[in-house]
């Protein structure tokens, strides 16, 4: 935390730049997604045309291919798309604040104005099968020669790794310093020899989930991101904006569904079952709880970086209350419309499923509750 003074900017630029972006989805509408394409696929045209706009990187600074706005702005425009339910701003931005916070100029120069552009895609190689959500558990190893590493490992849960032309990978460079300081970053790119990507098959028939192999990879010094054993610093960075319920535009998808939630039950006064009535309440509780926090949260990143300071845990509580939102939300409107309890019932029902995972995916719940204990509470180990 800081006392550094904080400067949210005019509320009237952000006001004019809302009005400014809702005239322009109206000349670009969402293109339609074509039949047989790809969900990265068209996530990437979709990505192309916002960034053609003007708003991808809108807190980048301009020599970087952004627009050298603030936190603010980029929120506003997620917060936008969120609202009319449109894919939000691609999902690259918290891989560019790491490479900002971490990378060299060399690296900012290179990588940054195609990453926005979307000229080339990037994935995570954070999650392994033996840790998960234990990020320090990793056992990826990166050994270090003269001027290069030798990499070798497996990735899990890598989302779009078979679209993706460059990866940040995260491997242990010292196996005696203690598990959060022996992390280091890397630029993979994935057609290096040595990399396999091979996409898992859900049961929804989607693949964007992959394995990532890595046998003896070469990575050149030039390619890792800050000094040897800040990785987990860098991730902390990158898991605090995409943790963000402000940044990922779900603060007013969750908005749209409670007020139609609070919309039936004023219409129903005395009708609905008090214990529908009081679950939809927790909702609304919820939801003002997690606008709160967010708000909160984007304000102390603000004075963090201001103040020089690298993201810390505190992201685990973004994480758990977004989860336990989203999840609550999701449950308690399949009983108050059961007739969308079907793929037919329109895109509540697909909501619904994929909140199921909230739990896990970006950090399960049990880990985060643990990071709060050990890394923000300091409670004792038990035994």
């Amino acid at each position: 935390m800081t006392d550094t003074p904080l400067d949210f900017g005019d509320p009237a630029d952000l006001d004019r730049l809302r009005r400014e972006f809702r005239a322009w989805l109206t000349e670009h509408p969402l293109p339609e997604r074509q039949s047989g394409e790809p969900v990265p696929v068209f996530l990437r045209r979709w990505h192309r045309l916002l960034h053609s706009g003007g708003w991808v990187g809108l807190d980048v600074p301009e020599r970087y291919g952004g627009r050298g706005l603030t936190a603010l702005h980029q929120v506003a425009i997620s917060d936008e798309l969120g609202a009319c339910r449109a894919p939000g701003v691609p999902r690259i931005g918290y891989l560019a604040h790491a490479l900002l916070e971490f990378g060299s100029e060399e690296q900012r120069l290179r990588f940054l104005p195609r990453m926005l552009a979307g000229d080339e895609v990037w994935c995570q190689g954070f999650s392994e099968p033996g840790a998960g959500s234990d990020l320090a558990g990793m056992s990826t190893f990166a050994e270090r020669h003269d001027d290069h590493y030798t990499a070798r490992g497996q990735k899990l849960w890598t989302s779009y790794a078979q679209y993706s032309g460059q990866c940040l990978l995260l491997a242990r460079t010292d196996r005696s310093a203690p598990a959060h300081k022996s992390i280091s970053a890397f630029v993979l790119p994935l057609d290096r020899p040595g990399v396999t990507v091979r996409p898992l098959r859900a049961a929804n028939g989607d693949d964007e989930f992959c394995e990532l192999f890595l046998d003896d990879v070469r990575i050149e010094e030039s390619e890792r991101i800050g000094a040897e054993g800040v990785g987990w610093a860098l991730a902390m960075t990158t898991v605090s904006y995409e943790r963000n319920a402000l940044d990922t535009g779900h603060i007013s998808k969750y908005g749209l569904l409670v007020e139609r939630l609070r919309r039936h039950a004023a219409e129903r006064q005395g009708s609905l079952p008090d214990g529908l009535l009081s679950r939809i309440g927790r909702c609304v509780v919820d939801y003002e709880v997690l606008v709160a926090h967010a708000r909160r949260r984007t304000a102390e990143r603000l004075a963090e970086r201001l103040a020089g300071q690298v993201a810390g845990p505190e992201s685990s509580v973004d994480k758990l209350l977004m989860t336990r939102t989203e999840q609550r939300l999701y449950d308690t409107a399949l009983e108050v419309f059961p007739a969308e309890l079907s793929r037919e019932g329109g895109e509540l029902f697909g909501d619904y499923l994929y909140s199921r995972a909230a739990s896990v995916y970006g950090g399960t719940s049990q880990i985060q509750r643990n990071i709060i204990a050990k890394r923000i509470l300091h409670l004792p180990s038990n035994g």
